[in-house]
């Protein structure tokens, strides 16, 4: 690490801007792993039709059923907050 990063890094820590950082990067964070579900299910669920392979679709079936209920909670929040 140089010089100016440690400095900036030191100064987000003490200046009390690591708070604001945490919280744009934790506002997107359940709407990043619900898509990061979706796109992992997607992927498992291609693979396992294309090997024939059991676990692979396993692997996607549990996948979908988390994405689904990830979306479900986020869209309940939504609305609750509303």
């Amino acid at each position: 690490m140089s010089a100016k990063t440690t400095e900036r890094f030191y100064i987000m820590i003490k200046g009390g801007d690591m708070k604001e950082w945490r919280k744009r990067i934790l506002g997107r964070l359940d709407m990043t792993l619900i898509l990061f579900e979706l796109i992992l299910s997607v992927i498992f669920l291609s693979l396992s039709y294309l090997t024939s392979n059991r676990y692979l679709r396993g692997v996607a079936v549990g996948l979908i059923i988390s994405w689904v209920t990830s979306a479900i909670a986020y869209l309940y929040r939504k609305k609750m907050v509303k």
